[in-house]
């Protein structure tokens, strides 16, 4: 999906403005309190492991990511009880949304992610309404300007990893793994001296829905936006296609 991944590519220059505003730290220090939970030991917690490089890939300072695991595990004066709660409907364009959030109130994320829909084009559906047409997926990204190696070498250095698809434009490379295998994938690229970006689990759409019509595509994107913006969101997934020629003209 040539659109799609246009849109991550917009999404990943939009992370710097992201970090400024601090989401990208409050992302991190709630899913590394949720990983905390099976324990707080990372090198016994593959999750937290995972949890706490992508945190450090993002400059998050070390007491932030200590303050953010005695949370989990309840040790700290602040500790509270994080849920991985997810909300799906679909976007102008029948786009389907799949909405993940990281919070402490659920009533709360549940009400603005419902405002979200009902006020800018979308419909809010009930639990399994979208979330069979997402898999679980691990993802790797390579920067190719710092990654040390050509894409041909990155490539093969992710087949021999283990991958199961890899796709790439003139900046990213986005490798995909089993989502158990993410992290024995990121350790052998790097052994092959490839510089890994980040590597997380996500959800992979199944089937795309095309969107043509250039005012539909700037709603939806819009929605996804604003939902985007809810400090309890930590990511939405979607199964749409636009054109990158609609989409550079929408980043005008």
């Amino acid at each position: 999906m040539s659109g799609h991944s246009k849109w991550h590519s917009i999404k990943h220059k939009k992370a710097a403005e992201d970090a400024k505003k601090g989401k990208i730290f409050t992302k991190h220090a709630k899913l590394i309190a949720i990983a905390a939970r099976g324990g707080g030991d990372p090198v016994m917690n593959p999750a937290l492991r995972l949890a706490i490089d992508n945190a450090r890939a993002e400059n998050m300072p070390r007491e932030n990511i200590d303050r953010a695991i005695k949370k989990g595990t309840g040790e700290g004066k602040d500790a509270v009880v994080m849920e991985e709660i997810f909300y799906e409907g679909f976007g102008p364009g029948g786009a389907a949304l799949y909405i993940e959030t990281l919070t402490d109130n659920r009533n709360r994320t549940l009400t603005n992610v419902k405002h979200v829909f009902t006020k800018h084009g979308g419909n809010f559906g009930s639990a399994g309404t979208v979330g069979y047409l997402f898999k679980k997926k691990g993802v790797i990204n390579v920067a190719l300007k710092e990654a040390g190696k050509s894409s041909e070498e990155i490539e093969l250095a992710a087949i021999d990893a283990g991958a199961e698809d890899v796709v790439s434009d003139n900046e990213t490379m986005t490798i995909y793994t089993e989502p158990t295998t993410v992290m024995k994938a990121r350790a052998a690229l790097e052994a092959a001296g490839v510089k890994v970006s980040s590597a997380s689990q996500t959800y992979v759409p199944q089937t795309s829905v095309q969107i043509s019509d250039p005012e539909v595509a700037k709603q939806l994107l819009k929605l996804i936006e604003l939902i985007e913006e809810d400090e309890d969101v930590s990511e939405v997934y979607s199964n749409f296609d636009i054109a990158e020629e609609i989409l550079d003209k929408l980043g005008e």
